[in-house]
């Protein structure tokens, strides 16, 4: 007969003592067991027993799930995804030591975890820096509030597992009402209601605290209502856990810490509207169709490009994608990386890439395959998108997307079967014009920093430059 598993919970135990305020004295009196055996179950000492379980399930009304969920596996991947950093390369980690350093040593590891996170942080602060040069660039990006939130984002690859699992939790308690309006009404005594734009007074969405009421502009489409009730909800119930996460990053102004919240609610009201489980399997199951994914979940196509994403919580990844959204100028609104695609950090992108030519077929996704430079490909999905308008007259922007990923993951797409060319007719790009050195390339717009230009012109080409081979 198998020999039944021993349950060890520790930390975990530790953690529900602290929430309940209670000391290891408290709970051993409620739980009718001496303090000494609480001390030796919180450091793994002692494995906790199926009784004393439910015991604890029935004295604090707890789901047992809370206390035995698998929590320490989201830690070991993250552990084992921030040891595969190539600074580690020459250090033997067996995964095994890993997963016992999770397990056995909590805070040791999420103080580890904490560390890296701001060195990535630090080390793209120092990029930045270094690519504003003589401009004063230390004091010029201390000041940018972009540049700060945008940080703080790629530093963790854009994934927040915490909000993932939260957001999961309440989008199973919002199911159980006949629709989120019903919700709002039931657990807030919240009444949502639609008004006209005069009404509004420019506003999309106002809580109205003295009449309880949550009111929407009535010119907003349906998937964006859905989703500003998603984000009114995730500040009502979650907005515990965005101060945790907040409380991560070190922020030096106000306005970067700002747009930061706004951006991890707006990452929570999506996973509300897509939980992580089911957009996940959809996602595969349907081959990261984006229109197909944004019918099914009622979302917007952007709001889906986004949330694709985020699909990289420890131990359940899917596809890392890079996205980006500019304007008909080139100006980048919106730009996250999961796949490490090098963005260009300062100045403008490599014409040549096609989501600066969607904008000549609006509304149709159009494909391509990129090689960097160094050789990397990658694969990249573009459309245009229009936010605004909402009756005649009223002004529409338009801007372009792109959703990409590194080649070996191009085959699971649905967009890359029988793509022209494959990836062997990938079209040269570079990250920026001031760093690639495809000297012959017919739309660059600068030269590449550090090549000799040659003072003669009258051999000039459909290259906008000629350069000096010593």
């Amino acid at each position: 007969m198998t020999a039944e598993r021993r349950l060890y919970v520790g930390p975990s135990l530790r953690r529900l003592r602290r929430d309940l305020g209670l000391t290891q004295a408290d709970m051993a009196a409620d739980l009718d067991v001496s303090a000494s055996y609480i001390a030796l179950l919180e450091r793994n000492h002692r494995p906790l027993s199926a009784e004393l379980l439910l015991r604890l399930a029935r004295t604090y009304k707890m789901d047992m799930a809370a206390l035995t969920r698998e929590g320490a596996a989201d830690d070991v991947a993250r552990l084992q995804a921030v040891l595969k950093d190539p600074m580690f390369a020459d250090i033997d980690l067996p995964s095994l030591e890993a997963a016992d350093a999770a397990t056995n040593y909590p805070g040791i590891t999420e103080a580890l975890l904490r560390l890296y996170t701001s060195y990535r942080e630090e080390h793209l602060a120092l990029a930045d820096r270094r690519a504003d040069g003589e401009t004063g660039g230390a004091a010029a990006d201390a000041s940018d509030p972009v540049a700060e939130s945008r940080r703080f984002l790629e530093a963790r690859r854009n994934s927040f597992p915490m909000l993932d699992d939260a957001a999961e939790r309440l989008a199973q308690r919002v199911a159980a009402y006949d629709s989120p309006a019903g919700y709002f009404r039931e657990r807030h005594g919240l009444r949502v209601r639609r008004l006209p734009p005069e009404v509004m007074v420019g506003s999309i969405r106002r809580l109205d605290r003295h009449r309880r009421e949550l009111l929407l502009s009535d010119e907003l489409d349906n998937a964006s209502q859905t989703f500003q009730l998603a984000l009114q909800l995730t500040y009502l119930e979650l907005d515990a856990d965005l101060d945790f996460i907040m409380s991560q990053g070190g922020f030096a102004t106000d306005s970067g810490e700002r747009l930061t919240r706004r951006a991890l609610a707006s990452y929570a009201a999506a996973a509300l509207l897509m939980p992580y489980t089911a957009f996940a399997r959809a996602a595969e199951a349907r081959r990261y169709d984006l229109e197909a994914l944004s019918r099914q979940f009622g979302a917007s196509f952007e709001q889906v490009a986004h949330r694709l994403t985020t699909l990289q919580k420890p131990g359940h990844e899917r596809v890392p994608f890079f996205f980006i959204r500019v304007d008909e100028a080139g100006n980048v609104s919106k730009r996250l990386d999961g796949a490490g695609f090098p963005f260009a950090r300062h100045g403008g992108g490599c014409p040549l890439w096609n989501v600066h030519q969607a904008f000549r077929t609006p509304r149709q996704i159009v494909t391509q395959w990129l090689e960097l430079p160094d050789g990397q490909r990658f694969f990249s999905v573009a459309r245009t998108v229009t936010a605004g308008g909402g009756g005649y007259g009223k002004p529409r922007i338009e801007r372009a997307i792109a959703l990409g990923c590194a080649a070996e993951h191009a085959p699971r797409l649905i967009y890359a079967d029988g793509h022209p060319g494959g990836p062997e007719g990938a079209t040269p790009i570079g990250v920026t014009c001031r760093i690639c050195h495809r000297t012959e390339c017919t739309a660059r717009s600068a030269p590449p920093i550090g090549r000799q230009i040659l003072a003669d012109d009258i051999r000039r080409t459909t290259a906008p430059f000629g350069f000096s081979d010593s």
